[in-house]
């Protein structure tokens, strides 16, 4: 099967912290948006369905992507606040890290 070029995942936002976490997200800083757009990260997309949330976006280059915003200091920033809010971790080195879904299907 041919692949996309779009990537996935989902997380499952603390109770606690739900409201807050989707208030950053309705209106999220605009230094975040300009590193993920530096970064090659396009039509992002988030979902919710109670605490469980479905992020989607498209990348040419996903390591190159990972990489720049794991040096940019505002998702530095942002990350520290939101990884707070979520079950798992955005460091791929900790125990309990974004979990990338597997694609099944693409239809072009």
């Amino acid at each position: 099967m041919e692949k996309s070029n779009k990537y996935a995942w989902t997380w499952t936002v603390k109770d606690e912290a739900l409201e807050e976490y989707v208030k950053l997200h309705e209106d999220p800083w605009d230094e975040v948006m300009t590193e993920h757009s530096k970064a090659g990260i396009s039509n992002y997309s988030i979902f919710q369905n109670g605490t469980q949330f479905f992020y989607c976006f498209e990348c040419s280059d996903v390591e190159s992507a990972f990489a720049y915003i794991a040096e940019s200091d505002v998702c530095k920033k942002w990350n520290a606040i939101t990884s707070e809010m979520v079950q798992g971790s955005f460091d791929f080195q900790d125990q309990e890290p974004i979990q990338p879904l597997k694609e099944v299907f693409y239809l072009k």
